[in-house]
């Protein structure tokens, strides 16, 4: 959940405001007058009545105070081009449009850290064409997600046959080397648990569409993460509470992302908002357990787990295959032993790869 403090006037919504954005943002709010002897704040939305001659003197000289890459968003009237120079006069960085958004507020907030929408994407001059289109797709995806705009369904499935084709050619080994390279920790990780959901699939002797739904799911799974700062995603350490707190929000998001129409199979919008929860109940979000889990959320669990072990970060080395599949082991009641132990030639393919 991101905090804004919100400054706005007599005319100002703050409840109405609260409302639109919920989801994403806890707003604390506090009358002009009250704040101009203090400084603003790192994220800061202005909504007041840019008409009000007398207030906007007072506003401009309390955001000279505005410590260097503080955030300042102005709330304005589309139609208003006076509004929006008398923003931009007075110091806002960004400009919001009413009725505001909480995909509109998370746009104007790209600057300050960056959302995964917004990371340039990777050269895919000499990518296969599996891995060229899963990354094409997962951009797009997360893109749609920032934006609050639909997924293009059609694109992810055509990206799913790429996938699935390229994994029956040349396997999964290849697929881990070359992701590896990608420069961000989290497309790397969600292209890691796509081709290895896909080649489990495949192990096990899943139809061509299941294939299909594991590949789909593993480019969505983490759709969520479009709504939390780079900051966090790409820190080159380890996060601490407060981070790792705002992290296991991602399932939600996801779901939130996706939207209450979205059209997506079931087991698609299982596996995103159910891919951290554990048979034994100790997972997140809903502290799911046993035949609660369905085999699709099983197995993309076990998939998500392995290729966190075995990507790159910069704070430690990436695992073994082996090595993974030993974590997978030291879980017992957590994972469906069965899916685990069929999972062993799977995490074989990772041998020899350097970590």
């Amino acid at each position: 959940m991101y905090k804004l403090s919100v400054v706005g006037d007599a005319h100002a919504r703050p409840d109405e405001l609260a409302r639109q954005v919920a989801n994403l943002f806890e707003l604390d709010f506090q009358l002009l007058q009250s704040v101009l002897r203090t400084s603003p704040q790192h994220h800061t939305l202005i909504d007041i009545d840019l008409n009000d001659e007398d207030q906007l003197l007072p506003l401009k000289n309390w955001l000279t105070r505005k410590p260097k890459d503080v955030k300042i968003i102005f709330v304005a009237d589309k139609i208003s081009r006076l509004h929006q120079a008398r923003a931009y006069a007075l110091g806002a960085t960004a400009i919001v449009h009413r009725p505001v958004t909480a995909q509109s507020l998370l746009a104007s907030l790209r600057d300050d850290g960056g959302t995964l929408g917004s990371l340039a994407p990777t050269s895919h001059e000499e990518l296969p064409p599996g891995i060229a289109a899963a990354a094409d797709a997962l951009q797009s995806l997360l893109s749609a997600a920032c934006m609050g705009t639909p997924i293009d369904s059609a694109a992810v499935e055509s990206a799913s046959n790429a996938i699935v084709d390229q994994l029956e050619a040349q396997g999964l080994p290849s697929w881990i080397e070359l992701v590896r390279m990608h420069h961000s920790q989290t497309y790397q990780h969600c292209l890691l648990v796509t081709g290895v959901a896909t080649a489990f699939g495949q192990h096990i002797g899943a139809s061509h569409k299941d294939r299909q739904r594991l590949a789909f799911a593993g480019m969505l799974h983490d759709i969520g993460k479009a709504r939390i700062p780079l900051s966090i995603l790409e820190k080159p350490d380890r996060l601490d509470q407060d981070e790792m707190a705002l992290m296991r929000k991602h399932p939600e998001y996801g779901l939130e992302a996706l939207g209450a129409n979205c059209a997506l199979p079931p087991e698609l919008l299982d596996m995103v908002v159910h891919h951290h929860e554990l048979l034994d109940g100790s997972g997140y979000p809903h502290g799911l357990r046993g035949n609660e889990i369905s085999d699709f959320v099983r197995i993309m669990t076990i998939s998500d787990i392995f290729g966190a072990l075995v990507e790159r970060r910069p704070y430690k080395p990436a695992l073994s295959g082996e090595a993974a599949y030993q974590v997978l082991l030291d879980m017992g009641p957590k994972l469906d032993k069965d899916l685990v132990r069929a999972f062993k030639p799977v995490s074989r393919f990772g041998r020899g790869l350097a970590a």
